[in-house]
This record gives C-alpha cells, structure tokens and sequence, in this order.
C-alpha cells in the first residue's frame, strides 16, 4: 500500500526541474490515491447517499477537492477562467462543522458520476499543465503560484483521510472491499497498559517562514511552555480497555459526562464507540469495507466527548487523576521518543500513510523509546483547544481554514492515524475538530500536573481587520455619520414592496442581515469571507460578540456587543449566513424580493458575472440595492474587468454609473441614485470619511 503514498515535497532544492517533477508526481499519486478511496463505494448509486446526517452526500466530496484546485487559483488570479462554473459553485463549499452551512439549505440536484469524472480529468490536465509552466523559485514561499498548487495538494490529502472515515461509516452493504485498502491482519488479546515517565522540560511549539516543508497558516508562529514531568499511558486505549467502560455503564452514568457529552449522548443515543457492532455475544468491529471480530488489541475509535467521559471513569474507578493530553505535552512525548521529521522520519516504523495497510494494527506493535504509537495508529484527542500561536497570519487564499475553529470549541488531534499522509504526518501539523466528530481518533491518558492556560468565553477577535469591520459595523457612530449599515438597509426597505426574502450579498459581519430582518421573513447573509461570516454566526449563536478597537498603535480597547442591546434577539431565527463567491453562486440562492450588494462590485474578481445573472435570483418585481465608492484597484480586479474608472481606446472617461445603466438597462430600471457617507475608525484620532454611491434598481 505504501507505494500509493508519498511524502509531501521539500519546499527547497537545487533544480527547478526535479521540483517541478517531484511536485508533479506528488500530484499525481495524491489525485490517484483520492480517486481509489471512492472505488470502495459499491456502485454509482451510493454516490447519492449521505454516511452521516449532517454532511453531504459523498458525490459532494468526489468533486470538492477538484474544484477546490480551481476556486483557489482564481481567487490568487493565477488563472482567469474556469473549467465549470456549476461545478465549482455546488462543490465549493463543504458542510463538515461550520455553522453557516446549513443541510437544509444544501443543493438537492447533483450531477452525473461520469460528468465529475470528466471534470476532475479536465482539472488534472490543467494542473498539470500547470506545474510545468507556472513561475517556479526555490525556496517555494507562501507568495508563490506554486504554493496555491501544494495548497489543493495537501487540502486534498486531508480529504482522503475524511472521505476514509465517511466511508466507513456507510452502511456495509454499500460498500466494497478493495485490494488497495487492505486490513492488518494482526489482532490478538491487549496488552496490559501502564504509566511512563515523562521529564519536565520547555517546549516550543510552531514553525517560522524558513520552514522546509508546507505548513497551514495556524502551524507559524510562536509559543512556549515550561512543562513539569508526567507520566503518560504506555499504549493507547485498546478496544479491550475501552470495554471494561462499556461494560460496567459507561455510557449510561451521567457523572462521567459533561454538558457538551450529556448533549451528545442525547441527540445520539449512544451506547458504544461508533465503529463496534453490537451482537448477542458481544461485539464485533467495523472497519472500513467488513466488519471482523473485535481485535481487543487495536486502538479504539471515539470521539472527544467519549474519551473525556473515560478519564473520568478511570479515575473515579483507579484514586488518580487522569486526563487527555495538552498539545504541549504531546510534544514532550514526541521529544521522548526521539521521531524525526520528514524526510528523515520513516513511515515504515509507524501505522500511518497508509504503510500497514488501510486500518488501525495492534496498539504494541510500534513503540518509540517505551511508549506505543506515539505517532500513527489512530489520532490522538487533546484537552487543547486549537488557537492562534503568537505571529499568526492567514494566507489570503484559504482564509477559512483555520480562523472559524479558534472559538475554544475545536479540540487538537495529535499524532496521524493510519490513513494520514502528506503534512498531516508533518511534525508540526495542527488539526482541530469539534469534540462530538468522528475522525480516525482515539487517546491516550496521562497524569498531570501541568495547568493548562484557559481563555475566556469572552474571546476578543484577534484578527486586526475584522475587529475594524466588527468596529465599523457594532461599534460608535462618529461625526455625526449614521452606522452604515442601518442607513443601507433603510433605504433599500423602502424601496422593496414584497418583504418575504432579502439577501445580504457581501454581509461582512452581518449588521445589515440582522437590519432587514425588521422587515423580511427571511434574510440570508453571504460573505467570501469566513473570518466575517462567522462574527455574525456568534452573534446569532452565543448573543454576544467581542471586537477590539485601535486607540493608539498597540494600545487597543476591547468592546462587548449583545444581541440584546442591538435589538436582535427576537429576529435571530428569521436569519442565516453563508460563505459564497458572489460571482459564482450556488443555484439555490433564489427567490429574493431584496439583494443588497454592499460596498461590493468594485471589490470582485470579475463584477459581470454577478451582474449578469442577478435578476434570475430576484423575483418578479424584486428590488436590487448597489453601493459603491468604486475605489477600483488591481489587486481586487483587473483592469480588464473594471466596470468603471478608466479612459476607454477613443479618450472617453468611463464612470461607473453609465456602465451599470448600460450593462443592467435591459433587465432593472434604475429607481434611485443618493450618495451615502460612512466612516470607518483606524485609531482613535485617524478615521476614513468615504462617500458610497446607492443605486436602487427594480426588475423589470
């Protein structure tokens, strides 16, 4: 199996060429090895169907990672055209755990498996293409075409592993064996656990820009803990162990779970880990395509929710204080067992990368200087909370992966598992999943000492520019100038006769969604930003946001908005948000009697192509509402595709009112043009004072 997977490429080399070859095989065998993993499905048919309630049917994830290579290689302007349009709208965005991606709002019509077949032919052809022609520099740096292209690579790796465990969570008969994925054939009786000792010693977490090997944006930075030593589980918890749990009501004791946990075993019903099946006798176990007598002696499969209720068992049953391991402390096992990084680091010594096969081995089979699997095997659940390191920046072109998890509710997976290859054996990889999701994850338990540095539920926005959106949305009113959105919405209401849906196009943070749900049944926010989108999700979640304002170079003040306060809470359920690309919207966004599109078209890749196809989402007599200070720029838009601002061959100024008359004359007549001033606060004594142009336009 091994000999499917490949290790992610050295960011760093002495031939362009051999990069580019490297890299293109790299590609190759990941885009391979993606499509083998949807050959486990036992036909066509079962493309259609969901393993699990809350996520898409799987022909959503067969051509998510294709479309993914291009959304992104438009939103950098490495490319300029798209292969399909349709494809790379309903498969652009996933519904894994992201709030604003509601399932009853999902796209229902899916194409044919033979035309994303073709379609992910067409983008392997062009990504090919691709790392041949594109400019190439050593070391390949986060400012590189290049690395857009590692980018879809790994982002597809992380799919195999996910697509893996969805799979495996489809009902037996809808899936078949493959001799690509073959099961470990080992199994036996669990060995007995015990404790090891750990050294105290300081740890550094986070990689710098100089870094060898492609990292996600939440893996640079800095931070560093002083840790008192400990004593750590030998092994992972084996299935044999995790039954003594089952067993003796583990499941059924409510002091062994927390809030969260008493929640899930609600909604859920639970009574064992997922992937065992309970018979008359006992239990058997899922694996991927069969389902095999228990092998006590693999690691057992739970999610946060479960281990957590396990360490309180055990240490209620033992005298001693037991928990999960922090991410620092992780590492200190990691530094006790001496494993190397990639290149050096060798995946035959380990369960993972797919090098003994496609399934957890027994728990004693790998062990590093005293301790089992301290990589590979399955994930291992931390009691930390995924946050920013200090030095923290997101790469424009994903700016969602992992901003919308540092909420204190994402819990880090450490180690890899079995099916992990490319930057998720990385030593420095970071992943976060909410603690009630299932992954390829198991733990280990350690007793600790060590205190772990707790947060606040009042999280402060970190994130300079959507704490100044934040401030321009929920914050002050300056010079006299009414809050912006308010003033837009107003408008906009007046001019809207029927008031059932309304659409917030470009939302940000989601002031104006709220606004219009004064008087629409229905308002959707949608934003290409989920570092925006999900300001307004906690809002209508938690009722409550927090945002920090710029007084004087690093002097900031921290300011709290309610729901309550802004007169929201009875309107919260009338709205929802959406991330979307305005020029390429999914289908299903439709049926609106108000678009607004909010300081919006002179910041878009390419305006026409939200223009030209807004009136088939507006109903009859339906209002659209443009605003607008048409501040174009290069770096949003090129030239080419500017609306307005330039002098055209023959020397005339063209502005952007005429153009908008001219390009939307056919289909709305224009009702109303007024100028509308905002103000947006830099420091306390530095502000922007902006005039936007709102255009009122009604379908004809």
């Amino acid at each position: 199996m091994s000999q499917l997977s490949k290790y992610t490429p050295l960011l760093d080399g002495d031939s362009l060429e051999a990069k580019r070859e490297e890299i293109l095989d790299y590609f190759l065998n990941t885009y391979e090895l993606y499509e083998r993993v949807f050959e486990v499905l036992k036909d066509d048919s079962v493309f259609y169907e969901k393993s699990e309630i809350t996520r898409h049917p799987m022909i959503f994830y067969f051509g998510h990672t294709a479309t993914f290579f291009i959304n992104k290689l438009i939103l950098m302007k490495i490319i300029d055209k798209r292969i399909n349009p349709d494809f790379e709208s309903i498969f652009a965005v996933g519904v894994d755990e992201m709030a604003w991606d509601d399932m009853s709002n999902s796209h229902d019509i899916w194409p044919e498996v033979s035309a994303v077949r073709e379609y992910r032919m067409q983008v392997k052809e062009l990504m090919t293409q691709l790392i041949h022609e594109l400019p190439l520099s050593l070391p390949i740096q986060k400012e590189s075409p290049m690395w857009v292209i590692l980018m879809g690579i790994e982002h597809e790796r992380i799919h195999i592993e996910t697509s893996l465990v969805l799979h495996r969570q489809m009902p037996i008969d809808l899936v078949k064996k493959s001799t690509y994925f073959p099961l470990c054939k080992e199994s036996g009786e669990a060995p007995q656990n015990s404790m090891v000792s750990i050294e105290s010693q300081t740890i550094e977490l986070g990689v710098d820009k100089s870094h060898s090997l492609y990292g996600w944006d939440n893996e640079y930075g800095t931070y560093t803990e002083e840790i008192s030593a400990l004593k750590s589980a030998k092994y992972l918890v084996s299935n044999a162990e995790f039954m003594e749990f089952v067993k003796d009501g583990g499941y059924t004791k409510e002091k062994f779970w927390d809030e969260e946990g008493l929640k899930f075993l609600q909604l859920t019903g639970a009574t064992h880990p997922p992937f065992w099946v309970e018979k008359e006798s006992g239990y058997d176990y899922r694996a991927l395509s069969e389902i095999i007598d228990m092998p006590m002696n693999w690691p057992v499969d739970v999610n946060a929710l479960e281990a957590e209720a396990f360490c309180r068992y055990k240490s209620a049953r033992d005298g001693v204080e037991y928990t999960l391991v922090s991410e620092a402390e992780y590492r200190a096992l990691v530094k006790h067992a001496k494993i190397e990084d990639i290149p050096l680091f060798n995946d035959r010594d380990a369960n993972c990368n797919f090098s003994q096969g496609a399934s957890s081995c027994p728990v004693d089979k790998f062990v590093f200087n005293g301790i089992g699997d301290v990589v590979g095997n399955v994930w291992q659940w931390s009691r930390t909370p995924i946050r920013a390191f200090k030095g923290f920046e997101v790469h424009e072109a994903y700016d969602d992966f992992s901003v919308p998890t540092f909420d204190e509710r994402h819990a880090l997976i450490l180690g890899s598992s079995w099916a992990s290859s490319g930057n998720l054996i990385a030593k420095h990889s970071r992943y976060a999943f909410r603690k009630h999701f299932y992954q390829n994850a198991g733990f280990r338990y350690i007793e600790t000492k060590n205190r772990d540095n707790t947060m606040s539920d009042d999280i402060y926005e970190s994130d300079a520019l959507v704490s100044q959106y934040c401030e321009f949305q929920y914050g002050d009113t300056h010079f006299g100038v009414e809050n912006f959105a308010k003033s837009t919405a107003r408008i906009a209401t007046k001019y809207t006769k029927n008031r059932k849906k309304a659409l917030d196009l470009g939302c940000a943070t989601g002031r104006a969604t709220f606004e219009l749900a004064k008087e629409f049944d229905i308002v959707e926010g949608i934003d290409f930003s989920a570092r925006f989108v999900q300001v307004g999700v906690k809002l209508k979640a938690d009722g409550k946001i927090f945002f920090s304002s710029v007084e004087e170079g690093e002097i900031l003040s921290h300011k709290e908005v309610t729901i309550e306060e802004l007169g929201y809470e009875k309107l919260k359920e009338k709205v929802s948000f959406w991330q979307g690309d305005a020029c390429n919207l999914k289908p299903n966004f439709q049926g609106y009697d108000l678009i607004i599109a909010t300081n919006l078209i002179d910041r878009l890749y390419n305006p026409r192509l939200f223009l030209d196809s807004v009136d088939e989402r507006l109903n009859d007599e339906g209002i659209l509402v443009l605003t607008s200070p048409y501040t174009w720029q290069e770096s949003s838009t090129q030239k080419e595709f500017w609306l307005g601002g330039y002098t055209d061959e023959n020397g005339k100024e063209i502005r952007t009112i005429e153009a908008l008359e001219e390009f939307l004359g056919d289909k709305f007549e224009l009702l109303h043009r007024e100028d509308i001033p905002f103000v947006i606060k830099e420091t306390a004594r530095k502000y922007q004072h902006t005039l936007s142009e709102l255009s009122v336009w009604k379908k004809r």
